[in-house]
């Protein structure tokens, strides 16, 4: 199974955060990385904007990415938030083998029971 990192913007380390646990909790990453006191320029609703932002850098397999999308979406705050998905294209094997252990959705005993 392979994994990747998806990056994810928020507006603040408050709702970073949330969405971290939330992609932990239900096994939708194995780590997330949560990167506070980035500058964003970008261009929406045809003018530049600037903004304060939080980066998100969640580690995951492949074929939980479209349960993690879902997640962020219904839960971010922004109308059209980034979800970008990077491959990972080579690591240390017991790394990466970690991740798809920990994202595995067959191992959470809440689905289990």
């Amino acid at each position: 199974m392979s994994t990747c990192v998806v990056m994810v913007t928020a507006p603040s380390e408050e709702v970073a955060v949330g969405l971290a646990r939330v992609a932990l909790e239900e096994r939708l990453a194995a780590c997330v990385n949560v990167i506070g006191g980035v500058r964003s320029l970008f261009r929406w609703e045809g003018q530049i904007q600037e903004a304060s932002e939080v980066v998100l850098f969640l580690k995951t397999r492949v074929d939980r990415v479209d349960a993690l999308r879902s997640r962020v979406v219904s839960s971010h705050p922004y109308e059209v938030p980034e979800f970008v998905v990077l491959p990972i294209v080579e690591g240390l094997e017991a790394y990466l083998g970690w991740i798809r252990a920990e994202t595995d959705p067959r191992d959470d005993p809440e689905v289990n029971g």
